[in-house]
């Protein structure tokens, strides 16, 4: 063992004893240099005097009282008591030599049970030495208090003296621990004067007292050890008390940071807790892993965490002022807790017993944490179980239609995708021939390499059996739109290719024969179960061709699920008012430019499909029992325009397409009138625009229907006018109000004699039977022109307006009533409605 202690002390250190050595013996030897004359009367000699002045140092060394502050034990004794006696009774610069014998002596027979290196003694000495140094100097600046009478003045230089020693002490104290720990100089320091500060103040009570007895007579002394055993008592009960207080508290606070659930962070509070609460030099954690294998966790009084694996501790050493406990969770071992307390001092009973609730709940936390563990790592495992294959590791098949339908949820709609459906051949044969176990192989070296297949943004699943699949959604995209499929037919003959190549298989070599489906659809148009649908429809059309791989074709596909699919979500749009929405477009009369209707048209904005026209759900929902709810919400979306139209005082009709099986509905008419009524909309500001279908139909209800709707005052237009097998001979049978120009005559009326005869001959009957013709589609102002020439009245296309929704049509139609340079013309020329 290194008794003088310099192999455990850092060089700082030492270089710090060394440095107050010196000062201390300078002190004490230039004190003794400067001559002092004592009174020819004085009782006592010198030699008596100094040696008082040693006992006097030595005796307030010995009554001390410890206490662990951070990173080291701290002592306080009755030094300032004992510098305020001696200044009173010996020279001022004999003091700092007593101080130094005094302080020597003390220590040295205490050490005898401390056991201190002798390095600690040096400093400890020489820093006592160095303090009553400094309290000399300033003491004899303010005043000589030696034999002299105690006056208020004398008072304060010693309270000034006996204020700078304790200062000195604490601060030389402070650095000393700071240098040996690498810590900072202010927590010591602060924690010596903290618990010093009652006892500063009685030690400069008793030295003034012990003062003013021996001046009244020195005979008072022989009464004063007993109330100074009391006073000694209250500060140690005092200190006692506020160390069990500050640890309680502490532990309490530590014990808290405990409560986590994860195990370093567990760990890590455990060993930050225990440098605190303890006040430790070095504390470390160490936790049973698997395998036979610990970690540790260790922390110094530098707040430094630090984790390693590690071999099982061995037993700790016996050192008086070290801490070991095992942490047991009933009989389960979870790991051991050890700290080093600062200094040589064995830990006291209340150390004790807070180390070892401090450990037990140490070993709950970290039991919990490693509960918690366990628990997530199952969870993690049965989630990861939930979505992947546990044969091939790839996800299943309810994990490739959520995350498909969610990567199709991401892209824009209408952006190709492509599903690659695989289906191993003869794979029933694999396992009849070899076993289960080498079809099992071959399922996982068929996915093996479709693995090393995938590219960013595919996504790869195995389906069940001996099929998979490959969903890609970075595919190429061009203005012809045939990119997407010729990259998808590309990569799906790479994968037969690559599975082709010969393997071994329960020692037979063979070559993986596939075949593949191929669909290229557009994001939102369908979901990834109708993808899989038709690629399982490809998939065997390429098992029955007799090829690798098919693409999909719907002209074979005789249970597409489209239909359904957008019926069911139709319901859903119908009982919302977000998703169907108006786009209105208003006609414009040639001549004068007002608008003469507004015609209404639905647009669907999907959740998942995006923007949908008429033309991509109309035709379903008119052969599907929907009809009916789909017309009645148009038509009071419709109606609800129109009368908000009335309150900005423009009187616009609006016209609504009607399907020609709404007009096999005699309730129609009733609930046309009751939504006018509702909306508070005249009839004839309502037009219904019905097709030339609908007036060749020889059923008797079409005709009571029509009839009912031009009683109740509605008037009826006839759309795509001139597309049916008897345009012109229709008009007589029930009588309109309206008719429009289909929009394909109009655009090739320029460049087609024929076209342009048909919306001659059209305009010239409308006019013959009172009839207001609008031109449809109307997109260059060479058609508009055309159009005025032939006698068309009013048109409508892109030419003038888009469709815009309903909260700018207002504006729009109020500008163009403004500018108009006569008023609207009504919908027949002889002002009937």
């Amino acid at each position: 063992m290194d008794r003088l202690g310099l192999r455990d002390t850092p060089a700082r250190v030492r270089l710090l004893v060394g440095a107050l050595l010196v000062v201390a013996l300078t002190a004490a030897i230039a004190g003794c240099a400067v001559p002092v004359r004592l009174a020819p009367d004085d009782p006592l000699p010198p030699l008596a005097r100094f040696g008082i002045a040693v006992a006097v140092f030595g005796t307030a060394q010995f009554a001390r009282l410890r206490f662990r502050a951070t990173a080291g034990m701290v002592s306080i004794t009755w030094g300032e008591a004992a510098l305020i006696v001696s200044l009173y009774l010996a020279p001022a610069g004999w003091l700092p030599a007593a101080a130094l014998v005094g302080t020597a002596l003390a220590w040295g027979l205490l050490s005898l049970t401390d056991r201190r290196p002798v390095v600690d003694l040096v400093r400890i000495v020489a820093t006592v030495t160095a303090a009553t140094g400094l309290g000399v100097v300033v003491t004899s600046a303010l005043g000589q208090p030696f034999l002299a009478p105690p006056t208020p003045a004398l008072a304060l230089a010693l309270l000034a003296g006996a204020s700078t020693y304790l200062l000195t002490g604490a601060a030389l104290g402070g650095l000393a621990l700071a240098l040996r720990h690498g810590i900072t100089v202010a927590p010591p320091v602060l924690a010596a004067l903290r618990g010093k500060l009652l006892m500063f103040v009685g030690n400069v009570v008793v030295g003034l007292l012990v003062i003013a007895l021996i001046r009244l007579d020195p005979r008072w002394l022989l009464l004063l050890p007993p109330p100074c055993w009391l006073l000694q008592q209250t500060y140690r009960h005092r200190l006692r008390a506020e160390e069990e207080r500050r640890t309680w508290r502490t532990f309490a606070e530590t014990t808290g940071t405990l409560n986590q659930l994860d195990e370093r962070a567990v760990a890590t509070a455990a060993v930050t807790g225990a440098l605190t609460l303890f006040r430790a030099e070095l504390v470390d954690v160490y936790l049973v892993g698997d395998g036979g294998r610990w970690r540790r966790y260790r922390g110094d009084v530098g707040g430094r965490v630090a984790q390693r694996q590690c071999t099982p501790p061995e037993p700790a050493p016996a050192t008086g002022n070290g801490l070991t406990r095992t942490l047991t969770v009933g009989a389960t071992r979870v790991g051991e807790l050890r700290i080093r307390l600062a200094g040589s001092t064995a830990p006291n009973d209340s150390e004790q017993d807070a180390f070892t609730a401090f450990a037990d709940a140490l070993a709950a936390a970290l039991h919990d944490a490693a509960t918690h563990r366990e628990l997530r790592r199952v969870a993690e495992r049965s989630s990861y179980d939930a979505v992947h294959d546990a044969l091939t590791g790839l996800v299943n098949r309810a994990a490739l239609l959520s995350r498909g339908d969610e990567a199709l949820r991401q892209l824009s709609h209408g952006h190709p995708v492509a599903l690659l459906l695989l289906d191993v051949n003869h794979f029933k044969e694999v396992n009849d021939t070899l076993g289960h176990n080498a079809g099992d192989h071959l399922l996982q070296l068929t996915a093996s390499r479709l693995g090393s297949l995938v590219r960013p943004g595919d996504l790869l699943g195995r389906l069940g059996g001996d099929e998979f699949a490959l969903l890609t959604t970075a595919l190429p995209v061009v203005d012809n739109g045939s990119a997407p499929m010729t990259y998808a037919l590309r990569r799906a003959r790479e994968i037969v290719e690559r599975l082709a190549a010969p393997t071994e298989v329960s020692g037979v070599r063979m070559s993986t024969e596939v075949s593949v489906g191929v669909v290229v659809a557009g994001a939102g148009t369908a979901d990834l179960a109708e993808l899989l649908r038709r690629a399982d429809i490809a998939m065997y059309q390429a098992k029955k061709g007799g090829g690798s791989v098919a693409s999909y074709d719907n002209s074979r596909d005789a249970g597409s699920t489209d239909q359904l699919t957008l019926l069911a979500e139709l319901r859903e749009a119908l009982a919302v008012e977000d998703q169907l929405q108006l786009a209105l477009q208003p006609a414009v009369d040639l001549a004068t430019g007002a608008p003469t209707g507004v015609e209404a048209l639905v647009r669907w904005l999907h959740p998942r499909r995006g923007l949908l026209t008429p033309a991509d759900f109309i035709g379903p929902v008119e052969h599907s029992e929907q009809l009916g709810a789909f017309t009645r919400y148009v038509l009071d979306k419709a109606l609800a325009v129109a009368a908000g139209w009335a309150r900005d005082g423009l009187d616009v009709p609006i016209s609504v397409n009607i399907s020609a099986r709404s007009l096999l509905d005699p309730r129609l008419p009733a609930e046309i009138a009751e939504a006018l009524r509702r909306h508070d909309v005249p009839p004839r500001r309502l037009v219904l625009e019905i097709t030339e279908t609908v007036m060749m139909s020889e059923l008797e209800v079409v005709d009571e229907v029509l009839g009912a709707l031009r009683a109740l005052g509605v008037q009826i237009a006839v759309d795509d006018f001139g597309t049916g097998f008897s345009s012109l001979t229709f008009l007589t049978r029930v009588p309109v109000d309206e008719v429009k120009v289909d929009r394909s005559f109009v655009i090739r009326m320029a460049d087609s004699p024929e076209a342009a005869a048909i919306v001659r001959t059209t305009v010239g009957l409308a006019h013959e039977l009172g009839l207001r013709v609008v031109a449809e589609g109307v997109e260059t102002a060479e058609q508009r022109i055309a159009l005025a020439e032939l006698g068309c009245t009013a048109a409508q296309g892109y030419h003038f307006f888009k469709p815009m929704p309903a909260d700018k049509i207002s504006a729009v139609l109020g500008s163009l009533l403004d500018s108009a340079t006569a008023n609207v013309f009504p919908l027949r020329a002889d002002g009937a409605s």
